[in-house]
């Protein structure tokens, strides 16, 4: 008996009853639409508390700062921030942690318009700054399109291997046709030098023929042409 009454003295049983609120609670929850949990009844008035039995007398505890409305409590974002920032880094993404397909969690159609948009504005940007050119442009937009190039790093590889393949069959073609200008030159000095040459024996065979018919195949020549 004596452990039973401690008890109840402890909890302060034999103190004076505390007077119920629930009425006063639930108009003043109406009265500043909130919750009963975010209503705060001034614990030293609860007197003149009790007496308010409607919300207009509720209203006016209000305006005279005996019932209030408890702050919002604040929801912090720090452990949220702080899990982004370990999963960025990889943790917490393990098998165990996956709900759902590879393909559910990062669809193929969504990484391949990412890629293809990558692609596709650097060669719009390489064509605008003069470094390819339109044809080489629409070549590569197609290759892109066809799932040529895996990546950015490989494209601008095969510009660099194209751009370099154009510039040497443009070398080898000047070098061609330098030496077929070359060619032409010498071909047509060697028939000017043919010419001359054969010029040159034409002349000498007249004068040794002149040399051998003499004087007498002058005069001959001479008496035919008065002959006639």
């Amino acid at each position: 008996r004596r452990v039973a009454y401690l008890r109840r003295r402890r909890r302060g049983f034999f103190e004076q009853k505390m007077v119920l609120l629930r009425l006063q609670k639930r108009l003043a929850a109406s009265v500043l639409k909130c919750g009963k949990k975010k209503v705060w009844l001034d614990p030293n008035e609860t007197e003149e508390v009790s007496l308010a039995n409607s919300r207009q007398n509720i209203r006016k505890l209000i305006k005279n700062g005996l019932i209030l409305r408890k702050p919002q409590k604040m929801h912090s974002h720090a452990r949220v921030r702080t899990r982004l920032a370990a999963k960025r880094k990889g943790r917490h993404t393990g098998t165990g942690k996956r709900r759902g397909t590879a393909g559910a969690r990062m669809p193929q159609k969504v990484l391949w318009v990412r890629r293809l948009r990558v692609l596709r504005r650097l060669l719009k940007k390489y064509r605008e700054a003069k470094k390819i050119d339109k044809y080489l442009y629409h070549e590569l937009y197609l290759k892109s399109k066809g799932n040529v190039f895996k990546n950015k790093r490989v494209l601008i590889e095969h510009i660099h291997y194209a751009k370099a393949e154009l510039a040497r069959e443009k070398m080898l073609a000047e070098q061609a046709e330098a030496r077929r200008a070359k060619n032409r030159a010498l071909r047509e000095r060697r028939n000017k030098r043919q010419e001359e040459r054969y010029a040159e024996q034409v002349a000498a065979a007249n004068a040794l023929v002149e040399e051998k018919e003499g004087p007498q195949g002058k005069k001959k020549r001479g008496k035919k042409g008065g002959d006639h």
